[in-house]
């Protein structure tokens, strides 16, 4: 079969090194901000199948996957797929990776602190966010806790 014999090992989708024996759908998934769903349209998308390995990809197949993941709007994806909707800057609906997505993800949390809402004050102090229960997790946060000590008695031992 040609397909054996043009393996790569490495391929580079999104400036990002996939395994090139993996399945492509977990391959994807190894782009900061793909996950399994997206990765899976990805693929319905540009009309390969899941299983195929991603080193027996020919380089129109690799640059139509980087294409759908860089642009997924303008290949038909559902907006309620993205990563980021109604974007707070500029309303639109978009789907973030690698480095943009780390960069409004820290704009979004700045945004927060700077307006002191209840979001952003939980996260200066370094406790969840999300109304996760303190009580018994997220200890960090609170200091080295001593536990019971015993009283001494009047022998000084304890």
């Amino acid at each position: 079969m040609e397909e054996q014999r043009e393996f790569k090992h490495i391929v580079r989708i999104a400036n990002t090194d996939l395994d090139g024996k993996k399945h492509i759908v977990k391959a994807l998934c190894k782009i900061k901000g793909v996950g399994h769903q997206f990765a899976n349209t990805v693929c319905y998308l540009s009309k390969i199948k899941k299983t195929k390995r991603t080193g027996h990809l020919t380089d129109e197949e690799i640059k139509k996957l980087d294409d759908i993941v860089r642009n997924p709007s303008e290949f038909g994806c559902p907006s309620w797929l993205f990563n980021r909707r109604r974007s707070y800057d500029d309303g639109k609906d978009k789907h973030l990776i690698l480095a943009d997505l780390t960069f409004t993800k820290d704009n979004d949390i700045k945004r927060l602190k700077k307006i002191k809402s209840y979001r952003g004050v939980r996260h200066m102090l370094g406790l969840p966010v999300r109304g996760q229960r303190t009580k018994s997790n997220f200890r960090k946060a609170k200091g080295k806790v001593m536990g019971v000590k015993k009283k001494k008695g009047k022998s000084g031992r304890v």
